[in-house]
């Protein structure tokens, strides 16, 4: 045996090292990336959040007044009192928690209410603000908190005229979503080519409806101011 075939056993050797090295290189750089975002997310988590209370006292009137109706109050000075409040139904065999919002008028009347409300979309969840009359017999309007729906196509659940047709729907049906246009009191006209997150949305409305509405009614009627 001569000194190149004594010394051949070691090419290999040296690679094997190299992409040992180089796994180990990928796994740390993996591991402090990984270190580093969940580190931005908890910092940041708080200013989101607060961000989004924000985001919802700010549109609770125009989701039970409508843009003119909130418009129009601001106008000539008056404004709703917000109080939030945490209820909690039974839904079959869960309970359930939501955060709701209740408006009043400045001399005590109850304006509405307005629920957090939240569910699986097409591409991640959705979370909505629901609008409720003070009887809750008829939903005022929907706000959009977040989504990450298909661009073009599912986020056009965002867009006011879309978002219109729940305007005063009545709370004691369900609501269908239709394609073509809406027959029915109860239809809903589905973004063409985004049915899956239209009926996201509405089903979310249909189960907070479900869950909410005989307990607000029930609120609105042991209210003093309302007698």
């Amino acid at each position: 045996m001569n000194a190149n075939e004594s010394a051949a056993p070691a090419e290999p050797s040296r690679f094997q090292n190299n992409y040992l090295f180089q796994a180990w290189l990928v796994l740390t750089l993996a591991a402090v990336f990984g270190i580093s975002l969940a580190g931005v997310q908890q910092a940041l988590g708080p200013v989101i959040e607060t961000n989004k209370i924000n985001e919802t006292r700010e549109k609770v009137p125009s989701v039970i007044l409508g843009q003119k109706g909130a418009a129009d109050l601001a106008d000539s000075g008056g404004s709703l009192s917000i109080a939030p409040r945490t209820i909690e139904v039974e839904a079959g065999a869960q309970k359930k928690r939501y955060t709701v919002f209740e408006a009043r008028h400045s001399d005590g009347r109850l304006a509405g209410w307005v629920t957090k409300a939240s569910g699986q979309g097409y591409a991640d969840k959705i979370e909505l603000l629901l609008g409720f009359s003070p009887d809750a017999a008829h939903i005022t309007g929907i706000y959009v908190l977040e989504q990450k729906e298909t661009p073009g196509l599912g986020n056009k659940i965002v867009e006011e005229k879309w978002r219109a047709q729940f305007v005063k729907k009545s709370t004691d049906k369900r609501l269908d979503v239709v394609k073509g246009g809406a027959a029915s009191p109860n239809d809903i006209d589905a973004i063409t080519g985004a049915t899956i997150s239209s009926k996201s949305v509405t089903d979310i409305i249909n189960r907070t409806a479900e869950d909410l509405k005989t307990r607000l009614a029930s609120l609105s009627a042991e209210s003093p101011k309302d007698k």
